[in-house]
């Protein structure tokens, strides 16, 4: 049982940033509440729902992007970052929105893609017009490899995959030369080496702070410096790609570009703004020195290590089962990884995983409510800032897709279609998309048991999820046994109590396949947290059961508490406790 840090024989630092006792709600806005009848949710139904979120008790509202876009993938192609799409607005609506959240003593995080732009976006355009233009360097282009020509099989400048299947480069008609766009091919990315591209996003920014915001999440920000030149991946089996993520995944001046970043925007703003770097493949090495206070980089990473557990590494679409103790090594290894310097960010989910409940809990509904409250408990106590996506706190599930075309999302349609020239059969397909798709948590919020979950008076864009007459908000919200009212309490616990927040970590029953438990310290103040993580009843055998036979038990997922007399030594299906020693006596 390794200690993570000295940090429970501190006494409370005042000086800890404040968003290290902040919790975060995700919002993405084409599902998260319509108020023109449409289909597609907008700002104004945001708006229209923000003493909902203060009533939950989050300290920050993130919103996925909102800006001018073809909507190729739904706003993270952006061809206007300094302007609100028709879809979901104004800016006008934007001020209402800020102005809303800080009356209510919440901040707003803007989502940001600096790696790549729509090519609808008027720097693209200019870039693609000519070959001598002014901006074409704004962008990454090459011609074929030597001696093929354009257009020809295999002729693009690398080998490698793009995250929405095919190739990463594309090929222009007019100019002969490829683009690069590691995601869609209405995505180019961004060519960083450029300081006037640099500059543009820097200004950008400075221009959304200047409106108001409060910090910024930076879309997979740790692919903006590519390694060069640039060289084909390694052969992905089966494929005809590479896999060029060593060449784009932290590249070698990442931590110049985000330390510039910082000292041209941030710098002077650090006690109130938050940033968040989203960085795919990162390891806890890497993101300990981009979130170390001193790199003046960003103030906490999204690493994917955790959800990349339960599907082979080049394939999120070959599924396999999830081992706990594989879960429990991951998520302490980053716990022990950012204890000295650096900070976590927590999540189950978000706009590009599956449903927490279903991934990760059991979307039986006997155990679903059960299951939601566990993981919330056992995520919000560990260390790091937690992150809350939008219907995690009702216990929102993935939604039964029965064929292809119930599907929007471009990453699971374009996996079907190439799975499906390879010949790998349709209802396997299907079974990993209901299970991995994004669309999962795209499905549109569950606000009340009405045709359309109360999310729209029209058609929505995304089928609603049958179970929404079970699970909604009207049902939860004032319903002191719900996973709403559970959520309330432990984002009270973080706010409440410093060892929450800042205490250290220390994983006890590592190889333990179906329980998890910890233990938090803070100058003498201490918790222990368990999770049954299986539909059976548990002994749990902890190393140093005896001294927590007196401990005070704060929170419970089961109405009714934990059993009197048994202490932190047996857990019931599905049970999450949280157990707090009696207090030592401080030395004088």
């Amino acid at each position: 049982m390794e200690r993570v840090s000295d940090a429970a024989d501190r006494p409370e630092d005042r000086s800890d940033p404040w968003w290290r006792s902040a919790v975060v709600y995700q919002v993405y806005p084409r599902s998260f509440a319509d108020s023109d009848g449409d289909g597609v949710g907008d700002l104004r139904g945001l708006i229209s729902k923000l003493d909902y979120l203060h009533r939950l008790g989050v300290d920050v509202v993130w919103v996925s992007p909102f800006y001018r876009s073809p909507m190729d993938d739904n706003g993270y192609d952006i061809s206007d970052y300094q302007d609100v799409d028709p879809l979901f607005g104004t800016l006008a609506d934007i001020d209402e929105l800020i102005a809303g959240l800080h009356e209510r003593g919440m901040k707003l995080v803007i989502d940001v893609v600096v790696n790549h732009t729509s090519d609808e976006h008027p720097w693209f355009v200019e870039s693609r017009s000519s070959l001598d233009n002014p901006k074409r360097d704004w962008y990454w282009w090459h011609p074929p490899r030597e001696g093929m020509t354009a257009g020809a099989p295999g002729a693009e400048p690398t080998n490698w995959r793009s995250f929405f299947s095919g190739p990463t480069w594309e090929l222009d008609p007019q100019t002969g030369e490829y683009y690069l766009h590691l995601f869609s091919r209405k995505q180019p990315d961004l060519n960083w080496e450029n300081h006037q591209v640099r500059r543009a996003v820097y200004e950008m920014l400075r221009w959304w702070l200047d409106r108001g915001v409060d910090g910024f999440r930076m879309d997979v920000i740790n692919m903006i410096s590519k390694r060069l030149p640039l060289e084909d991946g390694r052969p992905v089996p089966g494929t005809p790609y590479g896999d060029g993520s060593p060449e784009y995944i932290c590249g070698p001046r990442i931590h110049e570009y985000l330390h510039e970043l910082h000292s041209n925007v941030v710098a002077g703003h650090e006690s109130t703004l938050i940033t968040v770097g989203e960085m795919p493949g990162v390891t806890v090495e890497e993101a300990r020195e981009f979130t170390d206070p001193a790199s003046a980089e960003v103030d906490m990473v999204f690493q994917f290590e955790h959800v990349g557990l339960d599907h082979e590494p080049s394939n999120k679409f070959d599924v396999r089962p999830l081992r706990m103790r594989d879960l429990k090594a991951s998520l302490g290894r980053w716990q022990v990884g950012l204890a000295e310097r650096g900070w976590n960010s927590l999540y189950w989910n978000n706009h590009d995983q599956p449903r927490a409940v279903s991934r990760f809990g059991s979307d039986d509904p006997k155990y679903r409510e059960l299951s939601a409250k566990l993981l919330a408990t056992v995520l919000h106590l560990h260390r790091g800032t937690p992150y809350v996506y939008q219907g995690e706190e009702l216990g929102m599930t993935n939604h039964p897709f029965s064929a292809i075309a119930d599907f929007q999302d471009i990453e699971s349609v374009n996996y079907h279609r190439h799975a499906i020239e390879a010949g790998v059969d349709e209802e396997h397909v299907l079974a990993a998309l209901r299970y991995m798709s994004r669309d999962n948590a795209r499905t549109p919020m569950q606000w009340d048991d009405t045709p359309n979950a109360g999310f729209t008076t029209g058609t929505p864009w995304l089928a609603v999820n049958p179970n929404h007459r079970e699970i909604n908000a009207a049902a939860q919200v004032d319903d002191p046994s719900s996973v709403f009212a559970h959520y309330q309490r432990v984002i009270r616990l973080r706010h409440e109590l410093p060892v929450v927040a800042l205490g250290d970590f220390t994983m006890l029953l590592p190889d333990d396949d179906h329980v998890y438990a910890f233990t938090r310290r803070l100058a003498g103040d201490e918790l222990l947290v368990l999770g049954n993580f299986s539909s059976g009843t548990l002994s749990v055998d902890l190393p140093d059961a005896a001294r927590w036979s007196d401990a005070e038990l704060l929170l419970c997922n089961y109405p009714d508490g934990a059993p009197e007399g048994t202490g932190p030594t047996s857990l019931r299906p599905w049970e999450a406790c949280v157990y707090r020693a009696p207090q030592r006596r401080q030395a004088p």
